[in-house]
């Protein structure tokens, strides 16, 4: 299954006052692991950024003055997203903002989920960890994942964070394939000379060897010719037994 985890940035919390996405980031899976794919871009959100929300990420207008617009790019969004199962927390928030830049770059292309499933990690987290504080940040330290390079939100960090987050909180880490491929490989891998032990062998009894003379003369009495095993090249094998 193809999957692509997905954050936005914006420039204030409220798609209804006009608030606008500044920051996508995407990260692609394919049947729970990592492909190596992702789809990251900033863009000019053609108003100013609230404080408030400046304070969380840190992306300013003047950072973003040459920025590419949404319109822009939504074709090539649109395209990475396709056919996909979208994995975001607080799903809500990001479809909602995604939706309304799709109106306003053309009212053709519809809504996010028109093109893609959508999977909410926050609604998964609460039905796991009931009474509990799920944010990402939360969610990192519960599962041992490594956040400490998070100072700022930023949608393509917040994207691989959460992809490490839904894999261990759907289903383990082993899931992603990497450890347990690891653990295949040291399993599978020849010892080296030094360590194998000394190989038993184990010869044929008396009573095997006599069972095994009987064979043959059957075998040649049915086909009315010698039997290969009764060759000379045979019974040297068979004098290693």
């Amino acid at each position: 299954m193809r999957q692509v985890v997905l954050d936005t940035e914006t420039t204030g919390l409220e798609v209804g006052k006009g608030h606008r996405v500044i920051e996508i980031g995407c990260v692609e899976l394919s049947e729970r692991r990592t492909t190596g794919r992702t789809f990251h871009r900033y863009l000019n959100p053609e108003r100013v950024v609230d404080e408030g929300a400046l304070a969380v990420h840190g992306i300013d207008n003047e950072f973003l003055a040459d920025k590419p617009r949404f319109r822009d790019v939504a074709g090539e969004f649109l395209e990475f997203i396709a056919g996909a199962e979208l994995v975001i927390h607080n799903a809500a928030f990001d479809i909602g903002f995604l939706d309304a830049e799709l109106a306003l770059a053309d009212a053709a292309y519809g809504r996010v989920e028109d093109r893609a499933r959508v999977l909410d990690t926050l609604a998964l987290a609460r039905e796991k960890y009931p009474g509990q504080k799920n944010s990402l940040d939360a969610l990192c330290r519960r599962l041992n994942v490594d956040s400490s390079h998070r100072e700022l939100h930023g949608a393509l960090l917040d994207a691989q964070l959460l992809a490490e987050v839904y894999l261990a909180m759907s289903g383990g880490q082993g899931d992603l394939g990497l450890a347990m491929s690891s653990e295949i490989l040291h399993a599978r891998a020849p010892m080296p000379p030094a360590a194998r032990p000394a190989l038993r062998v184990r010869r044929a009894s008396a009573e095997e060897l006599a069972l095994h003379a009987a064979r043959l003369t059957h075998i040649e009495s049915a086909s009315a010719g010698k039997c290969l095993w009764r060759l000379p090249v045979a019974d040297e094998l068979m004098a290693g037994v």
